[in-house]
């Protein structure tokens, strides 16, 4: 089956993922719309895309037929683009974070409802193999109650963007904490996404004007603003009963990047892990997946196995997921609710670490 007929608003380095996975689930990307030109003009050339626009206004009138959006732009555009594509009908896929803050977030997820669309965001770690065999094994009932979990993503020098808006607050709602959400985000969805209560949470602000500690990733303005964490540290219990951990950051003292969440169940326990290629030094990424299970009253490790694939291969899937949630034919991989709730405790995490005390979350 072919369709739907998607419009890609942004052409930054993300934004191949998207298509490659709208095209491989076999959706037309029918226009790309960029303020720079050149930058959409690359794009649409390499990937046969027939309409280039210089914005969202501009693509909704000159391209007739559109089902979706997909947006890949800052920041501090996404609760705009998201809520203009909505009210034309349009259904959105939106990178990540979802907004600035949970009363944006609020205002999309509204504003989907009413439209009657889909509305859903890039959190694609959820679409990994390994991280779809962790929840199938979940869902089945082979962990329990998942009572705690643990998450990091941790870089040694990982400043994007500094002095853009990646390091702006006002243009990025935060710095390292709302950035790299995604092991937050994964842990929850294993959780089964339950309601917060309270967090209390840390940031700082290390190495900001080391330039040592800058990544190569996102333009650098030297003029700009650098007013963001560079390292969060958060505690969050749930009604429930449950609790997680996060640990993020762009600048920290660390062996080497590291993405994993690891979680304590009733009747079993897992690990998923990404230690990345270090820093140039080594050239290989290191994933570990493994489950520890009772057998005959004997706790043991059932390593996960998969084969080697892209670092974006979740983005795709993910962008794939969407391309059938739109033609009906599966559930969307993540929703409006649980982003909300996401940002929620992201907003609280920023509360704490600001007022040093713990905060209630509206969950």
């Amino acid at each position: 089956m072919t369709g739907p007929k998607i419009g890609i608003v942004g052409a930054g380095g993300i934004a191949p993922s998207h298509i490659e996975g709208f095209q491989k689930a076999g959706a037309e990307v029918a226009a790309i719309a960029n303020r720079s030109p050149g930058k959409a003009e690359a794009l649409a050339a390499r990937y046969t895309i027939p309409v280039v626009c210089g914005s969202l206004d501009e693509m909704l009138a000159k391209v007739q037929g559109l089902d979706a959006i997909s947006i890949v732009t800052p920041n501090f555009t996404h609760a705009a683009l998201a809520m203009q594509a909505l009210r034309a009908g349009l259904h959105v896929f939106c990178e990540k974070p979802p907004a600035l803050n949970a009363h944006e977030t609020e205002a999309m997820c509204d504003t989907a409802q009413r439209a009657g669309k889909i509305l859903m965001f890039n959190f694609n770690n959820r679409a990994r193999p390994e991280s779809q065999a962790i929840i199938d094994f979940i869902q089945k009932g082979g962990v329990g109650k998942i009572n705690s979990a643990q998450t990091q993503w941790v870089r040694k020098a990982g400043i994007p963007g500094y002095g853009s808006w990646f390091t702006n607050r006002k243009l990025s709602g935060g710095g390292a904490m709302i950035d790299l959400l995604h092991m937050a985000d994964l842990a929850l969805y294993f959780m089964g996404y339950p309601n917060p209560d309270y967090v209390l949470a840390r940031t700082f602000s290390n190495f900001q004007h080391d330039e040592e500690f800058r990544s190569s990733y996102g333009s650098e303005e030297s003029s700009g603003v650098m007013d963001v964490e560079t390292a969060c540290h958060a505690m969050v219990t749930f009604r429930s009963g449950q609790c997680l951990t996060i640990r993020t950051s762009w600048a920290e003292m660390n062996e080497r990047e590291l993405a994993s969440v690891v979680f304590q169940g009733a009747w079993a326990g897992g690990r998923i892990e990404r230690a990345y290629s270090n820093g140039g030094k080594d050239e290989t990424s290191i994933d570990t997946c493994k489950l520890f299970l009772l057998d005959n009253g004997k706790m043991i490790e059932k390593p996960l196995v998969f084969g080697p694939g892209p670092d974006d291969l979740g983005r795709r899937a993910n962008a794939a997921n969407f391309v059938q949630a739109v033609r009906g034919e599966t559930r969307p991989l993540n929703t409006p609710a649980q982003a909300l709730r996401l940002m929620k405790i992201i907003d609280a995490i920023y509360e704490s670490a600001e007022t040093r005390t713990a905060v209630q979350v509206d969950g």
